[in-house]
């Protein structure tokens, strides 16, 4: 394969690219490693209304059989959220999907790789990767973090997941000039828990706000992306000293039966969602449209320009 790789679009994402209107990019890991049939099909379908419902057009990335997909239609969703087997990309294997025609599920880092390509501006997802706890034995850190530095997409979270090491991947994040803004409220949101004891290095209220900032930064020649911390809406959360607990449980869990690599995180969100009795999968979702949401707005105020 030679050239600029094809990226296939739905018709709505390829119109409102074309058009210059706001288009909101979905990562599919969250469908494909996130949680079961068929909640997960239910959960991409809403948050994709959500977005369009605050006039802004969803684009969900996926490989399929090989192909870059940036935008599904419900069908492929569908699919997806069924289909057994599915790679986790992220930038390391993401070029190996496409050139073995596999079917891969997009991390934060693949899919901001994905969204730049295909020209989108902003990126919603539930939590970034960072540093793992332990990770000055392991160096167990996740691509997401050099992604932040240096593709320039917005990412709206909820914070880094709150199994990681919070502190260390501010460092890190820091470290390599990614600016992150905690959304409304001067602390950092730590995923499921609003606050994490952590003050965030920046704070802004509103989209446009952020929009200004991002326009601001490209004008200095910034290249790379931009980390908007959204906490989770306050009756949703999960308090920090109540999840903790159920957090620690789980990497005792990991670490007693050798879990490492790519399988630590899906498997500490299983043990905790077992833990928590289902609770931090609830909360997980309405973080999500929380995000998607707000990534929306930001969107929309990227294309209306700065004010």
């Amino acid at each position: 394969m030679t050239g600029p790789i094809k990226i296939e679009t739905t018709r709505e994402v390829a119109d409102a690219l074309a058009q210059g209107r706001p288009v909101v990019a979905l990562e599919s890991t969250i469908i494909t490693h996130g949680m079961p049939w068929p909640g997960n099909r239910d959960m991409a379908l809403e948050v994709e209304a959500v977005i369009r419902a605050e006039g802004a057009v969803p684009a969900t990335i996926a490989v399929i059989d090989g192909r870059l997909h940036a935008g599904l239609d419900e069908a492929a969703i569908t699919k997806l959220a069924q289909a057994k087997d599915v790679m986790k990309l992220s930038r390391a294997d993401f070029a190996f999907a496409i050139a073995e025609g596999r079917t891969g599920a997009t991390t934060v880092a693949a899919t901001m790789m994905a969204a730049h390509l295909a020209g989108i501006q902003v990126f919603a997802t539930g939590g970034i990767g960072g540093v793992h706890r332990g990770a000055e034995l392991s160096f167990d850190i996740s691509a997401d973090l050099e992604e932040l530095a240096r593709t320039p997409v917005i990412v709206v979270s909820a914070g880094a997941k709150a199994i990681l090491d919070i502190p260390k991947t501010l460092e890190a994040l820091e470290t390599r000039g990614v600016p992150v803004v905690a959304f409304g409220q001067d602390e950092m949101p730590a995923f499921w828990s609003r606050k994490s004891g952590l003050t965030a290095p920046l704070r802004l209220d509103d989209a446009a706000s952020i929009a200004r900032f991002e326009a601001t930064r490209q004008s200095l020649g910034s290249h790379g992306g931009m980390l908007i911390a959204n906490p989770v809406p306050e009756t949703d959360e999960i308090p920090a000293g109540e999840i903790n607990q159920h957090i620690d449980a789980a990497l005792a869990a990991a670490k007693a039966q050798g879990i490492e690599g790519k399988a630590v995180t899906p498997f500490l969100l299983g043990e905790i969602l077992t833990l928590t009795g289902g609770a931090s999968l609830k909360t997980n979702i309405a973080l999500v449209l929380n995000n998607a949401r707000l990534a929306a707005r930001i969107a929309m105020a990227l294309t209306a320009g700065p004010k």
